[in-house]
């Protein structure tokens, strides 16, 4: 073997010894990982087969669980509140994150401190957010005082059964379009800006290019918000808690709530684990299909 190949074969050695050390050190961080968020996972969709209460004995139950919660009126009710909040706070948490990487994208004065300012939100505790909502919304609150002051009612939302879930759609917009600013501010600035400038020295207007140039280019982060903002959106639990408890009259009522109630309340974390196994199953469909639709290659 030549001098140059015993060189190539020392260096190949000394990276694979290197990697082995690198594997060694991380290993145990993996291995915590792997048994405290796959661990947990794949124990509740076992328990979701079983009648498992704490302190009873644990005893298999096949598809009775599942059977039990497609007969059960309040999971459906809870699927179809939980279903109409996402379909509200997905596209209007994507279309707030999108006009405000939009306006914050060129460079002017204070640029860095709005972008600071926009993101704030997301880094407030979802609890205090809640409760600062919770006094907002309130009958006499800001909101309700406005609404009066341009002449419509000014009763409180939180207490109302048709104006609840609106309600905790616009906290959950004001909690997340920050995170999309940012994802969609960053795919933004790496966009040529030749494209834009030679459409618009052939008179391309505003909306034309954003239309061809900057919307295609943005699919892929597009993409990656709305399966982030669905998951969110199915597990919304914290905002729930603090804000309505699911009232009034269980109108805020949403699945992670029952599975709360379920677990928490009875005590009965078999028929809990089911509803998060079928949660785990939408929500995994749901990303799928806007895997089909947004996520397909051009």
């Amino acid at each position: 073997m030549t001098v140059s190949g015993i060189a190539v074969a020392s260096r190949r050695s000394l990276r694979r010894r290197e990697a082995r050390v690198g594997l060694l050190f991380v290993l145990p961080v993996l291995l915590f990982f792997l048994a405290f968020r796959f661990g947990p996972a794949l124990a509740g969709g076992v328990l979701a087969f079983t009648d498992y209460t704490i302190g009873a004995e644990t005893s298999w139950t096949g598809l009775d669980n599942l059977r039990r919660m497609v007969d059960d009126p309040l999971f459906w009710r809870a699927l179809r509140t939980t279903l109409v909040y996402s379909v509200l706070a997905v596209p209007l948490s994507i279309l707030a994150a999108l006009g405000m990487a939009l306006l914050v994208r060129r460079s002017f004065r204070g640029v860095r401190l709005f972008r600071s300012i926009f993101f704030l939100p997301v880094v407030t505790s979802l609890v205090l957010a809640g409760i600062v909502f919770t006094w907002i919304f309130s009958q006499g609150g800001p909101w309700s005082s406005l609404l009066g002051a341009v002449g419509l009612p000014d009763r409180s939302w939180l207490s109302d059964t048709a104006l609840v879930v609106p309600a905790l759609v616009i906290v959950a917009v004001w909690t997340r379009f920050g995170f999309g600013m940012l994802i969609l501010l960053a795919r933004l600035q790496d966009i040529p800006r030749e494209l834009e400038e030679a459409a618009l020295t052939d008179g391309a207007g505003a909306w034309h290019r954003f239309r061809y140039i900057v919307l295609p280019e943005l699919r892929p982060a597009l993409f990656f918000l709305a399966v982030i903002e669905t998951t969110v959106s199915f597990q919304v639990f914290d905002t729930v808690y603090v804000m309505t408890g699911g009232g009034p009259a269980q109108s805020s009522y949403m699945l992670v709530f029952q599975l709360y109630d379920q677990a928490f309340r009875y005590f009965d974390f078999g028929y809990a684990s089911a509803i998060g196994l079928a949660l785990f199953v939408m929500t995994l469909v749901v990303a799928l299909i806007q895997r089909l639709t947004l996520g397909r290659d051009r």
